[in-house]
């Protein structure tokens, strides 16, 4: 059946781009990373384009592995906390939808739930929750934690941490503010619920102190490929993020989380399938790829040492470039994206050199397969779209805002031209325009009589 819906479009935001040698750009702010204009400039050219969001990335650490390849990478080095920047663009943006990452294994429910409830109210309705459970040992070490918890442990106080927030934001039900000033009564008390959680991980009272927020709750999104991941997906998610290795790898991810939702008592279409592309647009192939070596040619090979040693831990300092990657250094599980890793493990299998390797990972991150005219680009997208392999795609801008532009200017008149994306905003909240329904508070749905 063909589509009559619209495919949603997010930014994904590293301070400089989403390529590790973007700072290096000469179209780059080198001081953006400490810098608000920058990144609401990147906010505000997301918001003319009618994108659905802008997506912070985050990870509660500095990175940890070899000194002088750290030296190089300025990503996780420096960067702002991302509630606080969610509360400045909240202020300073109209309807731009705003997302950033909060990992459940370092936080508290009680202050996850408040602090997006206020971003909510700032932004009058336009946040979101990406939720993580955290896939990085340098996290642990700044949290009484030697690394990284198992990932099932993992998992399972994030499902409870997930509940016990969507209990707190339940804790007004909608009409509860009274603001009666003659009658002195300012909320409706019967309307107001304490939650009373007593769980393995948590003990939460509640109730949450700040009211009702104006999508009901915010917007949750992941990502995860696993098992639970899937799982907690289809139980809690209104987007998830998915790697774009291929498209039939993607289409029976869409199919596997979407068909898992009824059971949870919800329907597919209040869940977004939005996979992470990278592109170089140019006007010619020719150009197109210029822009994907020129940044190839700008990452140091110890950076790629560094991120590949990380992903798969195993030190490959030791390793010439020049010989193939070795297979005892392949852990038999991923510590992070099992997508991610399926898609490396496959490549190294093939014979690659480290250096081969290395290469591919910088192409993965500067656009290979998504390089090309705005045509081509538009073709792909199209192709994923149409046949239910993304409801639409998370845009990781190899350079910001550079590249950001070049979308913009080449490939976004493409796909309204097709009747693709949007020409304005479809309402004021991020619910709203992504198509989501508005989620029932459980308290006053439990005093619903019955029929």
């Amino acid at each position: 059946m063909a589509r009559t819906d619209k495919m949603k479009l997010g930014t994904f935001v590293y301070t400089f781009g989403f390529h590790p040698a973007s700072w290096l750009h000469p179209a780059s702010d080198v001081n953006g990373a400490n810098d608000f204009a920058h990144l609401l400039d990147v906010a505000k050219r997301s918001e003319a384009a009618k994108f659905d969001f802008m997506f912070m990335a985050d990870s509660p650490a500095a990175a940890v592995g070899d000194p002088k390849a750290l030296a190089r990478i300025p990503t996780k080095m420096n960067r702002f906390e991302p509630l606080s920047l969610l509360s400045a663009l909240a202020v300073t943006t109209n309807d731009l939808g705003l997302v950033a990452t909060v990992s459940t294994s370092y936080y508290e429910p009680y202050n996850v739930a408040r602090l997006f409830a206020s971003i909510d109210h700032l932004s009058k309705g336009r946040v979101c929750w990406n939720v993580v459970t955290s896939d990085h040992d340098e996290t642990g070490y700044n949290f009484n934690r030697e690394g990284l918890d198992p990932h099932a442990l993992r998992y399972e106080r994030g499902n409870e941490f997930v509940d016990v927030v969507f209990g707190l934001w339940d804790s007004f039900e909608d009409g509860a503010l009274l603001l009666d000033r003659e009658s002195g009564v300012y909320y409706d008390k019967d309307k107001h619920h304490t939650l009373n959680h007593k769980g393995k991980h948590f003990q939460v009272r509640g109730p949450l102190n700040i009211a009702r927020t104006p999508q009901g709750r915010p917007v949750i999104a992941q990502a995860g490929g696993s098992e639970p991941g899937m799982e907690m997906a289809a139980r809690t998610a209104e987007i998830v993020f998915s790697l774009a290795s291929n498209i039939d790898r993607n289409r029976a991810f869409y199919e596997n989380v979407k068909r898992r939702m009824p059971a949870n008592g919800r329907d597919p279409d209040d869940l977004k399938i939005m996979p992470g592309i990278v592109i170089n647009v140019g006007e010619t192939e020719a150009e197109a790829k210029a822009k994907v070596d020129y940044l190839i040619d700008k990452m140091h090979p110890d950076v790629g040492r560094l991120m590949l040693s990380e992903f798969l831990e195993a030190d490959l300092r030791d390793v010439a470039l020049d010989k193939p990657f070795p297979m005892d250094r392949l852990p038999a599980a991923p510590k992070g994206s099992r997508a991610l890793f399926d898609e490396l493990a496959d490549f190294v299998r093939s014979g690659h050199t480290v250096g081969e390797l290395i290469r591919h990972y910088a192409e993965k991150h500067t656009g290979n397969g998504m390089t090309g005219t705005p045509a081509q680009i538009a073709d792909f997208m199209e192709e994923w779209f149409a046949t239910r392999a993304a409801d639409g795609f998370i845009l990781m801008f190899p350079t910001l805002p550079s590249s950001l532009d070049d979308f913009v200017r080449l490939v976004l008149p493409e796909l309204r031209r097709r009747g693709l994306f949007r020409e304005e905003y479809e309402g004021k909240t991020l619910r709203e325009n992504l198509g989501l329904s508005m989620p029932v508070n459980r308290f006053a749905k439990m005093k619903e009589p019955a029929r």
